[in-house]
């Protein structure tokens, strides 16, 4: 695993690292031979390693299409595990070419720090687990509670406005880590834990028994969340936002992991034509190759497939689509044309 430098080795590395504004990033990583990616320490669902060591989920899922779509090898990636704290300072120190790992869209984030949000993959928002022992079923009833909560995060922020708002009282427990903050819920440190509702339910999984804890209704944010890259750099901001509506726009379309490699030469509507790269040349355009939606499809399907692998009722998270639903279906998800 390789460690996140701090302090003044970032300083020194970002010195060494970081690319100027107009730097070549889809150069540098074909240079390379493969993609450097930021994921989490550890999420269920979004990313994890299984017993081989290798990296799976849906933010996983992005860094390997961004793989398949530059070398056509969904292996072509590496992945460096960042807490919340290191994850942007990794980034915009060039540890990583981009940082696909949830990570919500702010206005403070997205200006002034050198770094840009590309596209929304999955949109969540911020809620609270407690002991069911605790007696309580609703975060209207936490007033004077303690409340574990990971530093460095948009969750510390959003805790200290609810309770502004709501003028109840509550005692915050910040940890440096996610896993920290969880472990001193799991002690009994605190009498909630509070991050994005999607993570309160990949760590439910984790608990020895989960029955015990109960994740209240309500969502007291919205958490946007999505690959981002350094600033400057248009060419692979472009690759890295139109390979993730590569996946929406597939799924939009019915073109599936079974089926798209048949549509690529039978198809006779001209959307999917252009979005297989038969009429037009706009993988040309964004420095790969034409089919490069064909590729990437066929090695890790569409929204929908992903979705319902890592996240949906296929998979241990069990999770509705909710706003991650298509625009066609009531949900937010949408992907611009491909024309």
């Amino acid at each position: 695993m390789k460690t996140v430098l701090t302090g003044l080795g970032a300083l020194a590395a970002a010195c060494l690292a970081v690319a100027p504004a107009d730097a070549d990033t889809l150069k540098a990583i074909r240079d390379r031979g493969k993609i450097i990616c930021g994921t989490s320490t550890g999420v269920a669902g979004f990313s994890t390693q299984d017993a081989n060591g290798r990296w799976q989920g849906f933010d996983i899922d992005i860094c390997r299409a961004l793989a398949v779509a530059i070398f056509n090898d969904t292996e072509k990636a590496a992945f460096v595990p960042l807490t919340s704290k290191d994850r942007l300072i990794a980034l915009q120190a060039g540890e990583v070419d981009v940082l696909p790992r949830t990570t919500t869209w702010t206005l403070a984030r997205n200006t002034g720090q050198g770094v840009t949000f590309t596209g929304v993959n999955y949109y969540d928002g911020q809620g609270f687990m407690v002991p069911k022992k605790l007696g309580v079923t609703s975060a209207s009833k936490l007033d004077g509670a303690s409340i574990c909560v990971a530093q460095g995060t948009t969750s510390e922020l959003n805790l200290a406005d609810y309770f502004r708002r709501t003028k109840m009282k509550y005692e915050v427990a910040a940890f440096g880590t996610a896993e920290d903050a969880l472990k001193a819920y799991e002690s009994g440190r605190c009498d909630a834990y509070t991050t994005d509702v999607s993570a309160l339910s990949a760590n439910l999984l984790k608990f020895r028994d989960p029955s015990e804890h109960l994740v209240l209704p309500e969502v007291i944010s919205k958490e946007p969340l999505g690959p981002w890259v350094r600033s400057g750099d248009d060419t692979w901001f472009n690759l890295v936002r139109w390979t993730l509506y590569v996946l929406i726009n597939a799924e939009e379309l019915g073109v599936t992991k079974a089926n798209v490699k048949e549509l690529a030469e039978t198809a006779t509507n001209p959307e999917i034509r252009r979005f297989l790269g038969k009429d037009g040349k706009y993988g040309e355009g964004l420095g790969v190759s034409n089919d490069w939606a064909v590729r990437i499809v066929a090695a890790i399907g569409n929204y929908g497939e992903s979705f319902e692998r890592n996240l949906g009722m296929s998979s241990p998270m069990k999770l509705q689509r909710g706003p991650n639903a298509l625009w066609t279906e009531g949900g937010l998800q949408y992907s611009p044309p491909f024309r």
